[in-house]
């Protein structure tokens, strides 16, 4: 099987391109996660990089996190190897763009929400739809609230409703909207990062986040923990999932 990320620099090493290549639903399991991680690593951090762009083949972005993974017996190496690819991006040393089309739910919002820009296709929804399936979304609820603030934030994450660009736009979601998001970013790039030193780009990157990214990883760990330990011991959250993957309605007993 092929490699689930495409990888390759582009403007004369200045840009890192990462693809999810996954079509159509790009999901984030293991292998995704690991070999997005794996690409960080290993090219992150070259002295010439001004900026990573995040993207992925096809006609969405990602449905969002395996479900399978989700379930009791894999939950918590998945949370595991996804938190540290979010940690990662949320952390790189230069900025990470996202690039934006059709579907972007669940663990692709949570992904999308590390990066420091997000360049959005008209026709994107971008969603945490993870309690309508009876459990919740851990890097989403550290995430979004530095992202947009707590109430839009809670908005998201309690209702599970997808939005439209004009409402992400208008609450800080994304950076910006365009028929053509890729070529948006690209020139974003070229005029505002590209000129740019990578030192300082590299020092005004982390200085931005300074405090922030250990308030993150902190707050992570212990909602990771709350995943593990309290949701996954609730018979809706085994319910709801099981549900999804044999595509029924849940039966909620409340507890």
């Amino acid at each position: 099987m092929s490699t689930p990320v495409k990888v390759w620099f582009e403007k004369e090493g200045r840009l890192l391109r990462l693809r999810l290549d996954r079509p159509k639903a790009n999901i984030l399991d293991a292998a995704m996660n690991a070999a997005l991680e794996a690409a960080l690593t290993t090219h992150g951090g070259a002295q010439e990089l001004r900026a990573i762009m995040i993207d992925a083949a096809g006609g969405h972005f990602s449905f969002g996190a395996s479900i399978e993974e989700h379930m009791p017996d894999q939950c918590a190496a998945m949370l595991d190897g996804f938190h540290r690819l979010v940690l990662k991006v949320f952390g790189s040393a230069v900025p990470v763009i996202a690039v934006v089309r059709g579907q972007c739910l669940g663990g692709g919002l949570e992904l999308v929400s590390a990066a420091h820009l997000i360049f959005a296709g008209a026709d994107a929804k971008l969603g945490q739809p993870e309690i309508q399936i009876g459990v919740f979304a851990p890097a989403a609820s550290c995430l979004l609230p530095e992202r947009v603030g707590l109430a839009a934030a809670e908005d998201l994450l309690l209702s599970g409703r997808s939005i439209g660009t004009d409402e992400a736009l208008r609450i800080g979601l994304v950076t910006a909207v365009a028929d053509d998001p890729e070529t948006a970013a690209l020139a974003y790039f070229d005029k505002h990062l590209a000129p740019k030193s990578a030192a300082a780009l590299r020092h005004a990157t982390r200085a931005a986040r300074e405090g922030v990214a250990d308030r993150v990883a902190s707050k992570l760990a212990a909602i990771e923990k709350l995943y593990l330990d309290d949701l996954m011991a609730t018979s809706d959250a085994v319910e709801g999932l099981t549900a999804f993957i044999e595509k029924r309605p849940a039966r909620w007993k409340d507890a």
